[in-house]
């Protein structure tokens, strides 16, 4: 099975792996994250099976997910990875860790929480405001669900989504509709999952995320820090599901600080 992914920064160290959300293909990476941290590491963000440019379909449980992002670092060759997961990929990030904790050295989970999280079930009523609402101002959903609509808020959105339209070559396929609706049962399932047992995972973990997450509630970041037994967390102020997107500025720095121990 075929998977799109784009490779950046230097040939060697260990590479980071990145793990995009809900709905994402690889043009969804904000430029400045992904070049950001590129600018020092090897960086390689991909599709996950039946996701954008990539074969096959998409699977219904994050399990499953994670299962696929193995095949790809394994098919890659890829002995210790570290791993970025935003949103949906911070879920397949923790899948990854407990299914295969050799392989990974450390991990960034950003907008994201832990399996069986309160609130994680409502994704599929929260995301359809979103898309009424953007249907009916003619933009990008995202607008709703990442950044709050606050002056600054709006002004970050508008400059996220410049900067998504910035590659102009070889740009990724779009997400399919049998992907979306497995990614939401995925979601939904893993809401009402029993929760994992993250005192299993030893690796440093760095746990960000924005202070109003309308998607996955700020509280459940918490959470999981307290329940990973190496973690440190970092809340950015007056943002929400994107906070890592509008205050790049500091993340990125902070991501490579974290990664260069």
């Amino acid at each position: 099975m075929p998977f799109a992914y784009r490779e950046l920064g230097p040939k060697s160290g260990v590479p980071v792996i990145l793990l995009h959300h809900l709905m994402a293909v690889l043009d969804d990476w904000d430029p400045r994250v992904i070049d950001g941290i590129a600018a020092h590491r090897r960086v390689i963000a991909f599709d996950n099976r039946g996701v954008g440019a990539s074969g096959g379909s998409v699977p219904d449980t994050i399990e499953e997910m994670g299962r696929d992002a193995l095949a790809f670092i394994r098919a890659m060759g890829l002995g210790k990875v570290d791993l970025l997961g935003f949103s949906m990929g911070g879920g397949v990030a923790q899948m990854i860790a407990l299914q295969d904790p050799g392989r990974v050295r450390r991990m960034i989970l950003a907008g994201t929480g832990p399996r069986g999280g309160g609130g994680i079930d409502e994704i599929n009523r929260i995301a359809a405001l979103a898309y009424i609402k953007a249907a009916l101002t003619l933009s990008d959903p995202r607008n709703f669900l990442f950044f709050p609509r606050t002056p600054e808020g709006k002004r970050a959105a508008k400059d996220y989504f410049s900067r998504l339209k910035e590659r102009s070559r070889n740009r990724d396929k779009r997400v399919s509709l049998q992907a979306r609706r497995a990614q939401l049962k995925a979601i939904r399932t893993a809401g009402l999952s029993a929760p994992d047992d993250l005192s299993v995972i030893t690796q440093p973990v760095f746990i960000a995320n924005g202070d109003h997450d309308l998607m996955v509630d700020s509280k459940l970041s918490a959470d999981m820090a307290r329940r990973l037994p190496n973690a440190q967390l970092t809340i950015y102020p007056d943002s929400g599901h994107g906070g890592i997107f509008q205050h790049y500025q500091a993340f990125v720095p902070a991501v490579l600080d974290f990664l260069a121990h």
